[in-house]
């Protein structure tokens, strides 16, 4: 990525939301923004919850050309019409998702902070890979994906990559330069009273 390029946002849903009020959010924030990708991810395994959230969320970001991916459930998206889907482990399932799903599908990877499993990942066809988290976090084992990480990234390796997890707006500032995309969820937009101020901060830290 050219140092002077700015990142593109990568909005991630909450982990549960209203169906009935989380769509307007999502069209408030998706209206004072240019969002690159939304990822569905549901903690839900309810396939019926997790598709119905699908169908109302498509037509929120589709209306306004955003791509929509799902995490985990590759069997939902060419039935609901998805963009394509966010692989949570890794490299593991790559290569077999790609023949799967084609192509023309979007297939991410979260690699946590290891640069052997990003390499695996680029290496099987994905179309960027993700790691985190970058910011101080109780989730997971503790480590923690560092500047180095996407310095060497961005120097050595084509496939775009993902910034995310616990970013704040100095990771942001510190990171703009490093990384393709910056994935923004609930910790950093959703929890907020106003998401669409609390993104507007994060996109002023890129500089």
């Amino acid at each position: 990525m050219a140092e002077t390029e700015r990142p593109q946002i990568y909005l991630v849903t909450p982990p549960d939301f209203d169906l009935e009020t989380f769509p307007a959010r999502l069209a408030s924030v998706l209206d004072t923004a240019d969002i690159a990708c939304l990822r569905l991810s549901l903690a839900s395994r309810d396939e019926d919850r997790v598709a119905r959230a699908a169908d109302a969320l498509r037509e929120v970001a589709h209306s306004r050309d955003v791509a929509l991916v799902i995490e985990r459930h590759v069997q939902l998206v060419e039935r609901l019409g998805l963009d394509g889907v966010h692989l949570v482990d890794g490299a593991r399932l790559v290569r077999k998702v790609r023949k799967e799903l084609g192509q023309d599908a979007i297939v991410g990877a979260f690699c946590g902070s290891t640069r052997h499993e990003g390499i695996n990942a680029a290496e099987g066809g994905v179309d960027y890979v993700s790691f985190g988290p970058v910011g101080a976090t109780t989730l997971g084992d503790g480590s923690r994906a560092d500047g180095d990480l996407f310095q060497w990234w961005s120097e050595m390796i084509e496939v775009p990559v993902v910034a995310e997890g616990a970013l704040t707006e100095d990771l942001v500032a510190q990171l703009a330069p490093l990384t393709d995309f910056f994935a923004f969820g609930d910790e950093e937009v959703w929890r907020h009273d106003d998401p669409a101020a609390a993104l507007r901060g994060l996109i002023r830290a890129m500089g």
